[in-house]
């Protein structure tokens, strides 16, 4: 389920349904389903409040278990936006949470209305997701990443560095990473399974294949509790995301780069960017080779930074052009 062994029996059955036609009809990866999960929580937390049923100053601890569909026929489009605002302005949940907890409310209700026909009507239908800047992705520079690399330290330096090394060069997603087996490695590629249960090539340059057998060296073998995980924990069991996250955070300390401004996603940025900027990477090659369902969510790494704007500007056919 959502989680190892969730079975969100905390939740009532029109939500359960959905979770279980999310993950198994519709084929959302664990993550996607855990997030639908905690949004539409919180969003029945608050229904609940607003029928009188709880109190908004223990939020948290509410119980939505006892919800009825007698109950969701209280919600308008009215109610929905009220709920926008409350997310905003006392939980101050940022663009991006508010706009994925729209798309989570929108989805639920579609499927009360047009698959489990619970709901005659979807209050939801003309619903308006947040607008959300369009900010350009935090990335390293070329420099800061060779920076990167050059302070990765301590016992598990061959493992960290393979890590850190797969991350800046393939642009994989952290749950990708993790979830790396011995088996899928071949001569020069690996598989991956990403959002969707979809499967995809990784091709592998030479860095990350001499990263790979640098620390393939060392691995642990005896006592190990998964064998064919590639990327082992210090109790030889399959190292977790957190696990992940503290070891990069760590290296970027040591780098002397700002922990707030880069994380393990901004590694996956960082990736993306090199390849298109240095690498002369198509946007539909750079789509496949990041998994993205979109090519609009690709085109946020085809941004271009102020040395090709200012060379943009220079090698105009008119820069050379005075007025006598």
């Amino acid at each position: 389920m959502a989680d190892n062994n969730r079975t969100w029996d905390d939740c009532p059955f029109f939500l359960k349904d959905f979770l279980i036609y999310m993950q198994v009809i519709q084929g959302k990866s664990v993550n996607t389903v855990n997030e639908y999960y905690k949004d539409l929580k919180s969003f029945l937390r608050y229904l609940k409040c607003h029928l009188g049923k709880a109190s908004l100053d223990d939020f948290e601890n509410i119980i939505i278990s006892d919800l009825s569909v007698d109950d969701l026929k209280n919600v308008s489009l009215s109610f929905l936006y009220e709920y926008m605002y409350y997310i905003n302005t006392v939980k101050k949940n940022n663009g991006n949470t508010r706009a994925r907890k729209s798309s989570s409310i929108k989805s639920f209700f579609k499927y009360l209305h047009s698959k489990a026909n619970i709901l005659v009507d979807n209050p939801a239908k003309e619903m308006e997701s947040p607008k959300i800047p369009d900010l350009l992705p935090k990335y390293l520079s070329l420099e800061e990443s060779l920076s990167l690399l050059d302070n990765i330290e301590g016992c598990f330096k061959e493992r960290d560095y393979c890590i850190i090394t797969i991350f800046l060069n393939c642009g994989i997603r952290l749950s990708e990473l993790v979830g790396i087996n011995i088996s899928d490695i071949k001569e020069d590629y690996f598989t991956v399974t990403g959002k969707g249960n979809k499967q995809r090539t990784i091709y592998l340059n030479d860095a990350c294949k001499s990263a790979i057998n640098n620390y393939l060296a060392v691995r642990p073998h005896d006592g190990v509790l998964d064998r064919d995980a590639l990327f082992l924990s210090k109790q030889k069991k399959r190292i977790t995301p957190r696990m992940v996250e503290i070891i990069v955070k760590k290296a970027l300390e040591k780098a002397g780069l700002d922990t707030t401004k880069y994380s393990v996603h901004k590694l996956r940025h960082t990736a993306a960017t090199l390849m298109y900027k240095y690498g002369n990477v198509d946007v539909r090659a750079l789509q496949e080779l990041l998994g993205h369902r979109q090519l609009t969510t690709t085109q946020i790494y085809t941004h271009v930074d102020d040395d090709q704007l200012k060379n943009a500007v220079a090698n105009n056919p008119l820069s050379d052009i005075s007025k006598k």
